[in-house]
């Protein structure tokens, strides 16, 4: 095929897409109805499925028989945010330089996404063997929320695709596996008292404390004992507590606290065993507070729980994603994406995109051009491939 075209519609695309602000905590109803309509324009068959407010939803386009195993290009439309970052441009409004397209979520992950649909005519005037089907999620940056949706939608649709890319920045290299990534929320609710009268109070602060050194010790254990996998930069599991909040002056013995915390596993770990390991101890506390205040008390809730990915080097999907890619190396990433939960649900996935996840979340984020060209080269890859032959069937 000619690039020039495509790839100047891959650019023209991305400019548009980093236009919509889709900051996690935003709607992202405009791009998604954006590409809805640009997709039903062309002919696909293109299903929403929406969050509990309709405020957010993917979206699940076919080329061909939406009931027969096809492949997948997937990636997630919510971006993070911009908020006290120093940026040299308008992080919504693309800018090109020096061969590089700088916008919020130029790199993570609408550069894959424009790809994607700039590739569609080619795709569609071929004679594909099997379906291609775009997928685009919501909420993965605030835990993997919006696929879980998806996968739930295809299910009750009867659409059981064979395999699936999932675009997240890696130079265009196949990985084959990410950790998992679990967030809980821990609330400890004291005795409060003035502080001369400490001894007669429960101090929720204290104890909110002693949870979070356990969870420390926790960590260094991990750390000293594993399990290992030396494919991640971090070889071994992680757990640590990011914001913690309690009190309301120095000369109250504090009633409520809470704090938040993750645990990041390997994908032979279980975060359900350390959540439950927390837990536990949390229960001795309580018989401590409670010989003081029957009202005491420690709970725990989840927030987010990112399934890990752990897809075999010699699966089908890995062989064919090497092949396209014209690369044999493999790797791990060491963030969360949606293949994890995809992979869980029956559909065979790795992890390939453009760029560099180096300068993801940060400002002045950028994607090169060249690295756009090479993923259009792999769809392209791709595409000759499905008139060949239905792939991972």
């Amino acid at each position: 095929m000619t690039y020039a075209p495509t790839v100047q519609k891959t650019i023209s695309l991305l400019e548009t897409l980093v236009g919509f602000d889709t900051t996690s905590r935003e709607s992202n109803l405009g791009l998604i109805e954006y590409v809805r309509d640009h997709l039903q324009s062309l002919g696909l068959a293109v299903r929403l499925s929406y969050d509990a407010d309709k405020r957010k939803a993917n979206l699940f386009a076919t080329f061909g028989d939406p009931k027969a195993r096809g492949i997948v290009l997937c990636g997630h439309t919510d971006v993070v945010p911009v908020d006290g970052q120093a940026w040299n441009t308008d992080p919504f409004k693309a800018h090109i330089a020096d061969g590089k397209i700088y916008g919020r979520g130029a790199v993570d992950m609408k550069g894959y996404i424009a790809a994607s649909i700039a590739m569609l005519p080619a795709f569609m005037n071929s004679d594909l063997k099997q379906p291609l089907h775009i997928g685009l999620t919501y909420d993965e940056e605030v835990g993997c929320i919006g696929v879980q949706t998806l996968i739930k939608d295809l299910a009750e649709a009867g659409i059981h695709p064979a395999g699936c890319f999932v675009g997240e920045p890696t130079r265009m290299q196949v990985m084959t596996g990410h950790k998992g990534m679990r967030v809980t929320r821990c609330r400890v609710r004291g005795l409060e008292a003035h502080s001369s009268m400490a001894p007669d109070a429960v101090s929720a602060i204290e104890y909110a404390a002693r949870l979070v050194e356990k969870i420390r010790g926790m960590a260094l254990q991990i750390q000293k004992e594993g399990p290992f996998d030396p494919m991640f930069k971090t070889p071994h599991g992680t757990m640590q507590t990011g914001v913690i909040h309690g009190g309301t002056a120095p000369n109250i013995v504090a009633k409520d606290c809470e704090f938040i915390f993750d645990c990041r596993t390997l994908p032979q770990g279980n975060s359900d065993e350390l959540i439950r390991q927390v837990q536990e101890y949390a229960e001795t506390l309580k018989v401590e507070m409670r010989k003081i205040s029957a009202e005491a008390d420690i709970t725990f809730e989840t927030i987010s729980n990112s399934a890990p990915l752990a897809t075999d080097k010699d699966a089908a999907i890995t062989y064919l994603g090497t092949s396209l890619a014209r690369n044999n190396m493999l790797g791990r990433v060491s963030f969360a994406t949606d293949a994890g939960w995809l992979n869980r649900a029956g559909i065979p996935c790795v992890v390939i995109g453009p760029g560099d996840i180096d300068v993801a979340h940060k400002p002045n984020e950028f994607i090169e051009i060249s690295q756009l060209e090479e993923c259009l080269g792999f769809m392209d890859r791709l595409r000759e491939r499905m008139t060949q032959e239905a792939l991972l069937i």
